[in-house]
């Protein structure tokens, strides 16, 4: 055999093994196709195919970021708001990501605004300014009861902002602040009834003792002429331990 036949043999030989070599990285997977059927999946790493019979899909396995762009919701009790939310998936089953859905990534971000939307309008204002946290897991629940069958996980939902209309920011700022003069009510009320328990507890405690009662008589007296630089005249003194105890605080 002439070398030049050689050589194109050897050369042809290398081509068709450099065309049948493929090499998926590690977070990556390729869905191969032979003759337009399933043929399996391959990678990671350095694997062959037959050339012009096999088409491989590569998929890649990693935690990916969809941006939900915002949305308008209607609320339960006819709020208008606009809502936006971050998800995060990964591809768990190559196969059916490739086959059993078109497009999967478009078609998760379609079906996360829809899920959005569902979702928060079937809850009131007030809850979904307050459980925001329950909002995401039951988010994450309906995209993944979805998503499931296309090899798809869901990993984290949040919704990352609520823009509400002005009005309705003002009708917030209003019922916060009647919030607040209540509690503030409340406290005060609070305070006065403990207040006018203390102050029946202590008249009974001066019933009991008159002595008492006349001592700490002559002692809001002594505190008003201390103010006001009044001499203070005390007459009628009629228990001798209430006047050595006064004289004795007066010395104090």
């Amino acid at each position: 055999m002439p070398t030049f036949e050689i050589i194109i043999i050897v050369t042809a030989g290398f081509i068709a093994v450099l065309a049948s070599v493929r090499i998926t990285r590690q977070y990556g997977r390729a869905v191969v196709f032979r003759f337009g059927r399933l043929a399996g999946m391959k990678g990671p790493g350095l694997f062959l195919i037959i050339p012009l019979v096999d088409q491989i899909v590569r998929v890649d396995l990693r935690v990916r970021q969809l941006d939900v762009p915002k949305q308008t919701i209607i609320t339960r009790d006819n709020i208008s708001m606009d809502v936006d939310a971050i998800v995060y998936y990964h591809v768990v089953d190559p196969v059916r990501a490739v086959v059993e859905v078109e497009d999967y990534q478009a078609a998760t971000a379609l079906i996360a605004q829809t899920m959005l939307r569902d979702v928060l309008g079937q809850g009131e204002l007030d809850t979904i300014l307050a459980d925001r946290e329950v909002l995401n897991q039951k988010i994450q629940a309906a995209l993944e009861a979805v998503t499931a069958p296309w090899g798809i996980r869901v990993d984290i939902v949040t919704i990352r902002d609520i823009a509400l209309p002005e009005n309705m920011l003002r009708a917030i700022a209003r019922q916060a602040e009647a919030e607040r003069e209540r509690r503030a009510r409340i406290i005060l009320a609070d305070g006065e009834h403990q207040a006018s328990r203390r102050m029946s507890e202590a008249a009974a405690l001066y019933e009991k003792s008159p002595a008492a009662l006349k001592l700490r008589e002559f002692q809001n007296l002594s505190e008003i002429a201390k103010e006001r630089n009044l001499i203070v005249v005390t007459n009628g003194v009629d228990h001798p331990g209430t006047a050595m105890a006064y004289a004795k605080a007066l010395n104090q």
